[in-house]
């Protein structure tokens, strides 16, 4: 097997934009140089997009039965999907539905078996993955469960902005009653060993959202800011988490404060991830923090509207492909280092005030600059 960093890639609903953004992100000749890319799907389905996409014939696919046969400077591929499978470009249909389980299955069932040292998956429709026996609201719910942790946190990640969720795939009117002093600490913990673990951040400063308009107004517009939301905080702190608010987030992004903070944790999804997206959504990425696994995946979905015409952008798969590298190294040099008390003590007398440091640079190609839509997963 190769000593090169092992990444395996879902290929997501066959009938969206997740082999297009694959096909386009592999023909990067610095993906081979980086990690040992391992693609789980039809090698049918993977060329039928390849021939409207230019230069494709570089691309030359090692086909392998096993990630144990997996090669360094090659793309390998696994055929788990049958190639019976129909691919209808722009259409949700129950067998491309299926086709993106069979994927993601067979990819977590080789991390688990630690033969992967991350994955990255391909956007999948919530809704047909239902009828596919896939009984969770996204690929962070299905981890979560799938490798038995209390809890897990959706955080979205770019060179510009870290915003995490407090509640994922949720109905709006069902926030307030999922807030609760322990989810929130639960999840502002899950953040702070995150970015340091994961993100090299020695001493991370996370600012927390309110709920409610200008963040309850002292108790006239809600009261969850003063009863749940501002007493998680000062738990928090008392274990030694650098957390601060609550504040309102229209405030808070029309001031630029986001600037002076590692990270964000909001209440809901469409209150962190609609600056989060209009800020990074051509590079920016999802990960799932808490996880003895590394796992990310693009920060858009299916896109139906643009499947199958060349347009999608690859540059979201490009940076998850990349940041799933950079967080395996940096879990790795944070748990050598906390190994050694007298390394870490260096190591931190080396960090002391730059807690706004990473200890790998982001490596973000700005090339393509066409936008998908769609949620992340």
């Amino acid at each position: 097997m190769s000593q090169k960093i092992l990444v395996g890639i879902t290929t997501g609903d066959s009938n969206g934009i997740g082999y297009e953004v694959i096909v386009k992100a592999l023909m990067d000749a610095r993906m081979c140089e980086v990690c040992t890319p391992v693609v789980y799907g039809c090698s049918r389905t993977f060329h039928f997009y390849c021939k409207d996409i230019p230069e494709t014939e570089q691309l030359t696919l090692n086909m392998i039965n096993s990630v144990e046969e997996a090669r360094p400077r090659r793309v390998n591929f696994i055929n788990c999907v049958p190639d019976t499978i129909p691919v209808d470009p722009g259409q949700p249909t129950p067998e491309a539905a299926k086709a993106a389980v069979m994927s993601l299955q067979a990819a977590v069932a080789d991390i688990k078996a630690n033969k992967l040292d991350a994955i990255v998956t391909g956007p999948f429709n919530k809704h047909t993955v239902q009828g596919a026996g896939f009984n969770y609201t996204g690929h962070t719910e299905y981890l979560i469960k799938e490798f038995g942790v209390k809890d897990g946190l959706m955080f979205l990640i770019s060179d510009k902005l870290r915003v995490g969720c407090a509640t994922n795939h949720l109905p709006l009117s069902q926030v307030s009653a999922n807030i609760t002093i322990d989810h929130i600490l639960s999840k502002l913990t899950l953040m702070n060993d995150s970015l340091k673990r994961d993100f090299g951040i020695d001493k991370p400063k996370v600012a927390v959202f309110g709920l409610n308009p200008h963040a309850g107004d002292g108790g006239t517009l809600g009261g969850e800011e003063n009863t749940v939301i501002g007493p998680a905080i000062k738990q928090a702190q008392q274990k030694g988490i650098l957390a601060y608010g609550p504040y309102s987030a229209d405030g808070f992004f029309g001031a630029g404060m986001q600037k002076d903070f590692d990270a964000i944790l909001a209440m809901y999804h469409d209150q962190g991830l609609i600056p989060f997206k209009a800020l990074s959504f051509d590079t920016g990425i999802n990960y799932t923090a808490g996880l003895p696994i590394v796992r990310t995946s693009p920060d858009h979905g299916t896109a139906y509207n643009i499947a199958g015409k060349c347009q999608a952008n690859p540059q979201s798969m490009i940076s998850s492909i990349y940041e799933a590298v950079d967080i395996v190294n940096n879990r790795r040099e944070y748990d050598d280092i906390t190994k050694n008390p007298l390394q870490a003590k260096q190591f931190d007398n080396n960090r002391a005030d730059h807690s706004f440091e990473r200890i790998f640079e982001k490596s973000f190609d700005k090339s393509f600059k066409s936008r998908d839509n769609d949620d992340e997963q």
